[in-house]
């Protein structure tokens, strides 16, 4: 890719496959085109291969960009407009993002885990069972039945299938800026339990990797202002 309607057609070709061109792909053109037409093909491969609908996966996307853990403003944005081409509704978009706020609750699983086992090493452990929402309803159960009450509201309340919910969730757990391992044990089981396939697991986790480029959204802007500054000078 040397020519300039090389990098045109180029361009062409990827916004067909991952339907967007961002600005720090430029950069990555100029300095770097061989690896970038390696990942156009490497992040295509989930979408051609795969067995999860374009839906699916944008409704992932919004999901991982939208997530406290991650917070990328200029790809939520990107994703929600996808999904809304593709006929995504906006309230499915919406249970997408309150699906997201759950993720918070890794921290209350992790937290009664450790206060737990303290207790326990005290000499003083809590009653009963010993799994982190049993804890927690036993230690605060006000909040418990807020939380059983957000749940069941959501549950009846909601657009997706209980598998779509699972996936998401899943997602959500295996993103590499979050990584919970007990999460994602609990939520590839739930996919299961609804029906997922294998592949479609997989597939989740590939999409995920994905964010791992995200590396490149203020960085490769950065070089490229470093070296017309340079050049300016």
């Amino acid at each position: 890719m040397k020519t300039e309607a090389e990098k045109q057609a180029f361009k062409r070709a990827y916004i067909e496959a991952r339907g967007y061109w961002v600005e720090f792909n430029e950069g990555l053109l100029e300095y770097s085109p061989e690896w970038l037409e390696a990942y156009l093909a490497y992040s295509s491969a989930p979408a051609r291969t795969g067995p999860l609908s374009a839906r699916m996966r944008e409704l992932i996307y919004v999901a991982v960009d939208g997530s406290t853990t991650h917070l990328f403003a200029a790809g939520l944005e990107v994703h929600i407009r996808i999904a809304l081409d593709i006929g995504c509704s906006p309230a499915e978009l919406v249970e997408v993002l309150q699906i997201a706020t759950l993720q918070g609750l890794d921290s209350v699983a992790l937290g009664m885990d450790v206060l737990a086992q303290e207790l326990a090493a005290r000499g003083t452990p809590l009653a009963g069972p010993q799994d982190w929402l049993s804890a927690a309803a036993r230690v605060s159960p006000e909040w418990a039945s807020a939380l059983a009450q957000l749940q069941a509201t959501a549950d009846r309340t909601s657009r997706l299938t209980p598998c779509e919910r699972a996936l998401i969730r899943l997602a959500l757990a295996a993103s590499p800026t979050h990584l919970n391992e007990s999460a994602v044990r609990v939520e590839v089981r739930s996919a299961l339990d609804a029906g997922a396939s294998a592949e479609e697991i997989a597939q989740v986790f590939q999409l995920v990797a994905h964010l791992g480029l995200h590396a490149c959204t203020d960085g490769i802007p950065a070089v490229m202002r470093a070296v017309a500054e340079r050049e300016g000078a």
